[in-house]
């Protein structure tokens, strides 16, 4: 029944030691049930290049090829070196979300990141994150793109994949009963004439979109402001996360669900209107960058727009994340290996764009000029 279904299966599995034994009992319990199944690293890679970037491009090339022949992802959101997910995975989600897969993630711990952030503190009733700042999402159990793409279950992989069979189920069900309504509503999409398209772009400039962590800020409308001055200074027009929804942020009506599922859509559709996807890939509550930036670069791959990133410590991965040293594999104190391809985050940030170090200022002075040594956009 589910031999159209190709499962990805994301997780930072493919660092653990014991790693591809635990991939390949998922792939095998899912294809038992009758679904295809790609896994990271499924095919021969050039691992034997001395250059080992070119070893993580090799990856990432495949990646990009897998992910165009999936329907479905089921990615791994346990904590990894800190309380964020694994960026890698969290890109991956953001790759399947553009292309329109269904999102599944499992955790075994549900509860909001209030309850669960060792960084967190309290202070005068309310809480803030280990930068001094008032927690941006504490009632979610992961960050809003994550929430809004994804459905997250509390449990292990199998656990997921029987909500997702009951899911396709359902889905089954719908369709057959909705089947004249979406073809009539099909019938009246309009589309617009690619001239006009191209008559638009040729007109502006081009178009920034800020993945950063200003959007965690108090003041995130004024630094916005600032960000967008500073961008227009180089003839580039900037578009932060919230375009379009400040008044909706103010807002105290639904839930945060419903409210992590409309910044998601807002996040898509904003990064569809760009050109440029800058991405902030500094370190966010561990050895990851924070969770909505690195989901925002897998949209902004997928749909095709230029990639740039920026830290203030761009070297390497392996000379930055403790380790017990080569005789032991690479291995942090979580026993999960450490990605040796000499870039300065994960693979998937590395191959897919140009990363400087440095500030936001030092960042965009590179991508005007970037931009303009490559004709534009």
């Amino acid at each position: 029944m589910f031999r159209k279904e190709k499962i990805y299966i994301a997780g930072p599995e493919c660092f653990y030691q014991n790693g591809q034994m635990v991939l390949n009992a998922m792939r095998r319990h899912a294809e038992s049930l009758g679904f295809g199944v790609t896994l990271p690293n499924d095919h021969p890679l050039d691992m034997e290049n001395s250059n080992l970037q070119k070893r993580a491009d090799s990856i990432f090339a495949d990646l990009k090829k897998v992910m165009k022949e999936t329907t479905i992802i089921i990615a791994d959101l346990e904590s990894y070196r800190g309380s964020e997910a694994d960026s890698g995975t969290i890109y991956e989600l953001g790759m399947a979300y553009a292309d329109g897969l269904k999102c599944y993630g499992y955790t075994r711990d549900k509860r909001p990141l209030v309850w669960k952030d060792q960084k967190y503190v309290m202070k005068d009733g309310k809480v803030y994150d280990e930068r001094g700042r008032l927690a941006p999402y504490p009632d979610l159990p992961f960050s809003p793109a994550v929430v809004g793409s994804t459905k997250i279950v509390q449990g292990d992989f199998d656990n997921c994949l029987a909500v997702l069979i009951t899911d396709l189920e359902e889905e089954w069900k719908a369709k057959g009963r909705d089947l004249c309504i979406a073809d009539a509503f099909q019938n009246k999409i309009k589309t617009i004439p690619a001239e006009k398209i191209n008559a638009e772009n040729n007109a502006r400039k081009p178009r920034i979109y800020l993945a950063d962590l200003v959007r965690y800020e108090k003041n995130s409308e004024e630094l916005y402001q600032a960000c967008k001055k500073l961008c227009a200074s180089f003839g580039l027009e900037a578009i932060s996360p919230f375009d379009g929804m400040f008044d909706f942020l103010k807002t105290e009506s639904g839930n945060s669900y419903s409210r992590a599922a409309a910044l998601t859509e807002n996040y898509r559709r904003l990064v569809a209107s760009c050109d440029v996807v800058l991405a902030d890939l500094n370190n966010y509550r561990g050895f990851e960058c924070a969770n909505d930036v690195g989901f925002e670069c897998g949209m902004g791959f997928s749909m095709g727009k230029k990639l740039f990133g920026y830290m203030e410590d761009a070297r390497p991965c392996i000379e930055k994340i403790p380790h017990q040293g080569e005789e032991a594999g690479y291995r942090d104190i979580t026993g999960s290996n450490v990605e040796n391809f000499n870039y300065p985050i994960n693979l998937m940030f590395g191959s897919s764009m140009k990363i400087y170090q440095g500030t936001f200022k030092d960042a965009i002075w590179h991508v005007a000029e970037e931009l303009q040594k490559k004709g534009g956009f």
